[in-house]
């Protein structure tokens, strides 16, 4: 392992970043649907020993001695990010849209800007800690600086943090009730890089020893909290639709009757033996193949499908026109709809979908009728605010549409206090690929953090009732057509009141910045031996 290691230390040119390339292209086979987290315990310390290694000319001024460490960071977020996220590029290839043309623009385009990111962190790791255990402290904190960056640049894009490694399944996702994604990011590179230091010869061993420790710990906690948690009491009964209508006919109107019937039928279909009937049902977001606001035949037919007491969570397109005639505004929205077919009440999504919903510098990208790539009848408008939705009975839930369950600062909200999440997405765009799980084990994430259970409807899957600790009751299948019934799980008191514990997260990597300051300025005793 030590030759390894100074075979990699030394390499150089193009072996230097293609090397840098699959180590962050094997790291991508920790996220859904492969779950392989211990694959990054040899991708990052692969980018440690390539970081040891980028080390720039000593006269070419402080651009040049750290560009070496940025450009290893770029190739290995280039590597991750393009394994991770090629499937973007099948919603340019859906239906025949003629943008096929974008496809390397979505497939590498994408990649090469987030890879940024990963290029910032090798950065911070290099200038805090270039040599010596301090380095993995540095490049924890790097890594939990960068992908806090990422969640809020540019409107913000965390698909697929690092920290998603580290919770492949419940037992694993509790921690993070307790220090929110952003420390387990930091966290979690700490343990996978920290077997880079078992070429050294000396008393190194005790970061590694720190590493194991918590990993244990992060399985201890999370065995007590499951083996301890109550045996959860249940509410109202939701029934989730899942129609699998395909992306490409969605927005037909010589079919919308037929969807609509789809829809329907299924949710007025009879409970399974022995169960109750649903007093919740749950469409997918913008389900409805009509203007619910703007027309009345459709909520009428809703009103005459739901029995006394039910109420309908449908998506939406919601249009508001402008006072005098002006030009309309459409929002993607979630609809709450009473037994009577009245609308009790809407939520509008509040963090659209750059090129998905509206059009970044849409003047300008309009003269090459890029316009026409958005979903729906047209670009959407953000909602002013996220409020609980409310339901018949004095119920409110915590609506997220699509991607917006990606984010953990996307769970604040006005109103009452909400009792599930509600998660409305339409997934078809991404066709049988690891889209559709990424999404999925993010939105579950969620659960976990606010103590919340989750309700989650996609189009074509993956559709899923979740409990507030993670585990998934029932669900459906990527491209299943049918429908489940389950008893909510009620929720639980979140770990820190108010949700997540965000200080403690900026308290994790605080300490992580210490520390590796601290031991680059007087662990002398410590320092790399690789011979």
């Amino acid at each position: 392992m030590v030759a390894l290691a100074g075979r990699i230390v030394l390499l150089w040119g193009w072996r230097r970043a293609l090397m840098a390339f699959f180590a962050g292209a094997l790291a991508a086979l920790s996220q859904p649907p492969f779950d392989f987290p211990a694959i990054c315990l040899a991708s990052f310390p692969v980018l440690v020993w390539l970081i040891d290694g980028s080390v720039g000319k000593g006269d070419a001024g402080p651009i040049g001695r750290i560009l070496p460490a940025a450009v290893t960071g770029w190739w290995f977020g280039f590597g991750y990010f393009v394994a991770g996220l090629w499937w973007i590029g099948n919603a340019l290839l859906v239906g025949g849209s003629g943008f096929e043309w974008l496809l390397p623009l979505a497939v590498l385009g994408l990649p090469a800007a987030l890879a940024l990111f990963y290029a910032l962190a090798a950065v911070i790791a290099r200038m805090l800690c270039p040599e010596g255990p301090g380095r993995i402290f540095a490049l924890a904190f790097g890594f939990g600086a960068a992908e806090w960056l990422r969640s809020i640049l540019f409107t913000g894009f965390p698909w697929n943090a690092i920290g998603y490694a580290a919770m492949p399944v419940p037992l694993l996702m509790q921690a993070d009730a307790v220090v929110g994604l952003l420390a387990m990011n930091a966290l979690a590179v700490f343990i996978f890089a920290a077997p880079a230091l078992l070429v050294t010869r000396d008393r190194r061993a005790v970061v590694v020893g720190l590493a194991a420790l918590l990993l244990i710990a992060d399985v201890g906690f999370g065995a007590w909290r499951l083996g301890t948690a109550p045996r959860l009491a249940t509410g109202p009964e939701v029934r989730i639709v899942q129609p699998s209508v395909a992306q490409d006919v969605k927005w037909n109107p010589s079919v919308r009757e037929t969807i609509f019937n789809k829809l329907l039928a299924m949710s007025a279909a009879p409970p399974p033996s022995g169960r109750s009937r649903p007093s919740i049902i749950v469409w997918p977001e913008t389900a409805v193949p009509y203007i619910l606001s703007d027309t009345a035949g459709p909520l009428a037919r809703i009103g005459d499908m739901l029995a006394p007491g039910q109420t309908l969570l449908a998506g939406s397109v919601r249009e508001e026109r402008a006072a005098g005639g002006g030009d309309a505004r459409y929002y993607n929205s979630l609809f709450s709809i009473g037994d009577d077919g009245r609308i009790i009440d809407v939520a509008d999504k509040v963090h659209l979908v750059p090129f998905g919903e509206y059009m970044p510098l849409d003047g300008f990208l309009g003269i090459f009728g890029m316009e026409d790539i958005l979903e729906g009848p047209g670009g959407f408008s953000a909602g002013a605010s996220r409020h609980t939705l409310e339901l018949a009975g004095g119920l409110y839930a915590l609506p997220l549409i699509c991607y917006e369950a990606i984010f953990p600062r996307e769970l604040e909200f006005t109103g009452p206090k909400p009792f599930v999440i509600v998660n409305v997405t339409n997934d078809a765009w991404f066709g049988r690929s690891p889209g559709p799980y990424q999404h999925f084990r993010q939105a579950q994430v969620r659960a976990v953090e606010e103590g919340l259970p989750l309700i989650r409807a996609a189009n074509n899957g993956l559709s899923a009732v979740v409990d507030p600790y993670g585990r998934v009751v029932d669900g459906l299948a990527l491209d299943a057509t049918g429908t489940i019934d389950v008893a909510i799980p009620h929720k639980i008191a979140p770990f820190w009141h108010g949700g997540p514990g965000t200080r403690f997260a900026w308290i994790v990597l605080a300490m992580f910045l210490v520390i590796s300051i601290a031991l680059n300025r007087t662990s002398k005793w410590l320092r790399v031996d690789t011979r």
